[in-house]
């Protein structure tokens, strides 16, 4: 089967401002053309103040863009909430929905993960789904019972034919802005258990998905998370808004490409 290409995604969360962000995109630019080729798919998620500088800066590149979350709803009286087809108005090509912030601080249920991914996928915009344990969860032997859980809430409303028109991204609670990274070992196992999870949707399409490691990857740990069979990417917190960090981990997957 042909390999899957590599997607290293940064999430800055509530972090930037109109000059600093200007900064590290013109800082990651500069430094991916002197990479002979793009090695892989790259992608800053950002605040949503920022997706109309983003796709100023980002449309003419080789990098996408996109949003941290969605509003389950399509319209009306929800105010805060932004919309799907908000998203759209700013080309936006990924979406993170279930982040473990948005479930831990925001009480996010795994329905309601579930429905923003379907919104995302109605409008054409691909769902970084999250999930993941906590360190009291993985401590009690519920890793693989939580991950399937919040998996499961996903597969049970999209289509089987619908599968790789989504992201899963693991991100052990635990290993989240800790400074903890689990081995690379322990994370392909977690990678390899949801990898058969998709396959019980469609066993075909279950291979196409890009799953990505979220638990504090960065330059010096990339190339032996990479390595591992299940490991597609990354989704990359405090890496991702320092440009020498984030071009590191990105140069770390063209090695494996």
């Amino acid at each position: 089967m042909e390999q899957r290409r590599p997607l290293i995604a940064g999430n800055w969360k509530m972090n930037g401002s109109l000059a600093s962000n200007h900064v590290l995109l013109s800082e990651i630019q500069s430094g991916l053309s002197e990479l002979s080729a793009a090695p892989c798919d790259i992608a800053v998620c950002v605040p949503f103040p920022y997706l109309a500088q983003a796709q100023s800066a980002l449309q003419s590149t080789s990098i996408a863009w996109g949003a941290q979350d969605v509003s389950v709803h399509e319209g009306g009286a929800y105010t805060s909430e932004v919309s799907s087809s908000m998203l759209l108005d700013f080309a936006c090509r990924y979406g993170i929905v279930g982040h473990s912030e948005r479930r831990t601080y925001h009480s996010e249920s795994d329905i309601s993960v579930a429905q923003k991914t379907l919104r995302l996928i109605a409008a054409g915009i691909t769902p970084i789904v999250c999930v993941g344990e906590t360190l009291q969860e993985r401590k009690g032997g519920l890793t693989e019972q939580t991950v399937a859980r919040q998996l499961n809430a996903v597969l049970a409303q999209i289509d089987g034919a619908s599968l790789d028109k989504i992201v899963v991204a693991y991100e052990p609670v635990w290993a989240i802005g800790t400074g903890i990274t689990a081995t690379p070992e322990m994370a392909q196992q977690v990678h390899a258990f949801l990898r058969a999870q998709l396959a019980q949707a469609n066993s075909v399409l279950a291979e196409k998905v890009q799953i990505l490691y979220g638990g504090s990857m960065k330059p010096d740990n990339a190339a032996s998370l990479l390595a591992m069979k299940d490991i597609d990417g990354g989704l990359i917190g405090g890496a991702a808004l320092k440009a020498g960090d984030f071009l590191g981990i990105v140069a770390a997957a063209k090695e494996l490409v």
